[in-house]
């Protein structure tokens, strides 16, 4: 849905404003818009806030001690009436922001290449609002910069997050190729360090694939209007390499457009219920279905890796893939975004709204719940003993520094100075050589995967090579039955 106001030709930027309020609280009135199972405001109850809004607006103006700007003025309204709604995912967006916007969807940006998210209010554990990274992109400063799914951004340019809004925190971290971004990274409890990362041309990723033996692993980093026949490249070049069976790797993708995670949805589904969006608005209330057609036959066995950076789109194809049974969930449990955004351009600026929730086959809602796996499947965790031992090494830079002086380094190299770390800080061997490892794939363009260390990867394998995944897909149970068994519990 798009608004288009015609721009008038007042100078004064208040009438300005008072047009786009009352335009705002028009979408109450539109035909066909009524709350589902609510009391729908009457239309002289809009008309009156309409009305209070603009005396308010005019009398400050007029007024206050000081004079006021109009821009400050109306976007601060604007940000307050988005910050009511108490959802991150809808907001205000300034003419900057649009532009932003704007270069995303074209696929290139100045940045650093992090999606991250941040709480509405205040935290129920009480702890500061910071940024929290829902997940890098891959090959990009930050995803090289050892920034993890989870981690928090503490502070940018020596500015704590817990004070910005989510649009000053995209400000500071995109911006002029070249120009460089300091962070403070906080994971966990006791992790904290320093980054420095230099914003680059951000090309947005879609996939990347290979052969693993006879399997053909797709990974999907996100959702563009270029992923669909990424794919289908992908899994052509599998069927010529007599491919039988397929990974769907869908970790750390944080998601994209709806209409492009049903397309790929359909390589796997003859037909069916991929998934359904409901709103207050009759027009947003759509089943989206399969096409009656695959290009992967049925015959071939797929597993879906997932993990906590896994949300929106990527869980849309999970629960998709999960609910019809056509797919076997490996990993940890997903991030849990289940509603849709509009981005509504109006007047120079605009607004991102959400519109709808959407639903999985069997009728679930994942928002805030997330997708579990069939098979979970965690990396170890970290002790609080481990973590202090850990910040110290991180604070070190030792890591960087040895890949930095053996970028090539061979694997007894890389087996020696691990064996040096444990013994120096009393860590877990695997999990120092994973770091290193994880340096090195950082500091270079990352291998596709990685079977040594990626132990998701590794259960995946081996269940489609020695495992029984008929019986196995056969005995999974829909999102739906597995909420409604936590809920009667």
């Amino acid at each position: 849905m798009e608004i288009k106001i015609k721009k008038p030709s007042f100078t004064l930027v208040w009438i300005i404003a008072t047009v786009l309020f009352c335009a705002l609280f028009t979408f109450a009135m539109i035909p066909g818009v009524s709350a589902q199972g609510t009391t729908a405001p009457s239309q002289s109850q809009v008309r009156n806030y309409s009305n209070i809004m603009h005396q308010v607006y005019d009398y400050i103006l007029r007024t206050y001690v000081d004079e006021v700007d109009p821009q400050v003025l109306f976007e601060g309204a604007m940000h307050g009436m988005f910050g009511a709604l108490e959802d991150p995912y809808s907001t205000f967006l300034t003419e900057s922001d649009m532009q932003s916007m704007g270069d995303t969807t074209e696929g290139r940006f100045g940045g650093v290449g992090l999606n991250i998210t941040q709480p509405v209010g205040a935290r129920p554990d009480g702890k500061p609002r910071y940024v929290e990274v829902v997940s890098p992109i891959e090959n990009t400063p930050g995803w090289r910069a050892g920034i993890n799914p989870g981690d928090f951004i503490k502070e940018i340019n020596g500015t704590l997050t817990d004070t910005l809004t989510m649009e000053e925190v995209l400000g500071m971290l995109r911006g002029t190729p070249g120009e460089e971004v300091r962070l403070v990274i906080k994971r966990g409890e006791r992790i904290e360090f320093p980054v420095t990362i230099t914003r680059e041309v951000i090309e947005v990723p879609t996939v990347r694939h290979a052969m693993i033996g006879d399997i053909g692993y797709l990974k999907l980093i996100t959702f563009t209007p270029y992923t669909i026949e990424r794919a289908r490249d992908a899994i052509n070049e599998f069927r010529s390499n007599n491919y039988r069976s397929i990974v769907l790797d869908l970790r750390n993708n944080y998601g994209g457009r709806l209409d492009s995670a049903v397309e790929i949805a359909n390589l796997f589904l003859d037909g069916g219920l991929v998934v359904r969006t409901r709103s207050r608005i009759r027009s947003e209330n759509r089943d989206f279905n399969a096409n009656r057609s695959t290009l992967v036959p049925a015959n071939i066995p797929v597993i879906v890796l997932i993990n906590r950076g896994s949300a929106s789109a990527s869980e849309i194809v999970a629960g998709a893939l999960k609910d019809r049974r056509r797919a076997y969930l490996v990993g940890e449990n997903t991030f849990g975004k289940g509603s849709v955004q509009q981005v509504i351009p109006i007047s120079g600026v605009g607004f991102k709204i959400t519109t709808a929730r959407y639903f999985t086959p069997s009728d679930a809602n994942i928002d805030k719940v997330g997708i579990p796996p069939d098979r979970e499947i965690s990396f170890p965790e970290i002790t609080e003993a481990d973590a202090e031992r850990l910040n110290e090494l991180i604070n070190a830079n030792r890591i960087p520094a040895f890949i930095e002086q053996n970028p090539q380094a061979t694997q007894a190299q890389i087996n020696t100075f691990a064996q040096t770390l444990e013994r120096e800080y009393r860590l877990n061997l695997p999990l120092l050589r994973r770091l290193i490892r994880n340096e090195m794939n950082r500091t270079t363009f990352a291998p596709v995967y990685d079977l040594e260390y990626d132990i998701q990867l590794q259960e995946a394998i081996n269940i489609l090579r020695n495992g029984n995944y008929n019986n196995l897909i056969q005995n999974t149970r829909t999102l739906r039955a597995i909420q409604d068994e936590a809920q009667a519990s």
